[in-house]
């Protein structure tokens, strides 16, 4: 019996397409799958690792790989029968089948063959990312928790890019390991959807260790449950947004020209790789998002937008004030608050990014490739982020406001931000 049941299983399981298990119900014209001799044998072909069994959720699916035996004979015996069981080949079994030739030149569709569970991950270097985010070919899009890839409608079936490269990776997102070193993580049932070329791509990308999965990306995916934090990258475009629906409140224009809520650039986001160009390429794009952000007519009528300077022979010259400058003037103006470490901490996060945008500019040298910029491009987002959030909390303050306030999230509100 073991033998024509294992036979129908395996058939089962290859010839799915999804590497799915044979629900005992289906069994019914082959077994008496209701007697005693029918379980017995599943049990001890469960003993000999010869099959497994799926009890709970979508049992049409292996989600996970590991379970103990143990668990799953407990289960076999407590567990409603048949319902909606389901049998597998167990991979120690499938270990020496040679139908895995087939699969022989796609790594992760040879995993699911193998017994892998469709929601086991597998991680990999953030660098993995940067052909399809740098390849406008590609739709890429994140929030730094969940992420997708796919091929842009006018590429997808054209002559121009081959059928291998017209891809679609349904899911990714985030994961860590005991330093908080970021990595790209990735469920096996959609690795295992792309081509046989990129598949290997991934691969030869893929690191191992001690590596969890984001707690969002793991509450929102295994779960399914919505995410508790924002991350920092968004709550920092929304903040831009709540500050531009203030300054209308009370009468003025948008104090910056642009939120990003709905064109946020891809490139604003951590590092994929952690190299002084990306490094520097992200400070010119946060400064272009910070003080050239700001609009100057906001400002119009309140304070002086130049200033006169005599030259050294005595002329007198009107300069433009930069930007951080005005803001600085305008607060200082309106605003007296009994404690001036925010505002302070405001400004200096505003000319830090300044500062360092200016500095490449001064210079030629080599690309550096150092772990370094990774954490201190973290440290520099939370205190962009938090500079823009102290001049929201500032506006907020204004009669106007505080009568007919914007309506804000509660996880904004609250500051309840993933800046990892």
């Amino acid at each position: 019996m073991l033998d024509k049941l294992y036979e129908i299983v395996e058939k089962k399981y290859f010839n799915s397409g999804d590497f799915n298990g044979m629900p005992i119900y289906g069994l019914e014209k082959d077994f008496d799958i209701k007697s005693e001799e029918f379980r017995n044998v599943v049990k001890n072909a469960i003993k000999d690792e010869i099959l497994t069994v799926t009890f709970h959720g979508n049992t049409h699916i292996r989600a996970f790989s590991g379970c103990p035996k143990q668990k799953v004979l407990d289960w076999w015996e407590t567990e409603d029968y048949p319902a909606h069981i389901c049998l597998y080949p167990h991979a120690n079994k499938l270990a020496n089948s040679l139908k895995l030739s087939a699969y022989k030149n796609s790594p992760y569709e040879l995993e699911l063959a193998k017994g892998a569970g469709q929601l086991d991950f597998r991680t990999f270097d953030l660098s993995v990312l940067e052909y399809y985010r740098n390849d406008p070919r590609y739709s890429y899009n994140t929030d730094y928790i969940h992420g997708s890839i796919c091929i842009e409608d006018a590429y997808f079936e054209s002559e121009s890019v081959p059928e291998h490269d017209q891809i679609l990776l349904q899911s990714f997102g985030f994961a860590y390991d005991d330093d908080m070193n970021r990595y790209v993580a990735v469920f096996l049932r959609y690795l295992a959807d792309l081509s046989e070329e990129h598949q290997k791509v991934w691969s030869a990308k893929e690191v191992s260790g001690s590596i969890k999965l984001h707690p969002d990306y793991y509450a929102s995916s295994i779960e399914g449950k919505w995410g508790t934090k924002i991350s920092i990258f968004d709550a920092f475009c929304q903040e831009l947004k709540l500050i531009n629906e203030m300054s209308v409140i009370f009468g003025k224009p948008p104090l910056f020209l642009k939120d990003y809520c709905l064109n946020r650039p891809k490139e604003f986001g951590f590092l994929l790789r952690p190299t002084e160009s990306e490094f520097n390429n992200f400070i010119l794009l946060l400064d272009k998002m910070m003080s050239d952000n700001i609009n100057k007519s906001f400002f119009e009528q309140d304070v002086e937008l130049e200033v006169d300077e005599v030259r050294d022979d005595g002329k007198i010259i009107v300069r433009q004030k930069g930007t951080i400058q005005i803001l600085e003037s305008w607060i200082n103006k309106f605003y007296k608050p009994s404690d001036n470490k925010p505002l302070n901490e405001m400004f200096a996060a505003f000319r830090k990014v300044r500062n360092l945008r200016q500095k490449p500019a001064h210079k030629i040298s080599t690309d550096i490739f150092d772990q370094k910029y990774i954490h201190t491009q973290q440290d520099i987002i939370l205190q962009s982020y938090e500079a823009v959030r102290t001049l929201r909390l500032i506006l907020s303050n204004h009669p106007l406001v505080k009568a007919n306030p914007p309506k804000i999230s509660d996880q904004l509100y609250k500051g309840e931000i993933w800046h990892i």
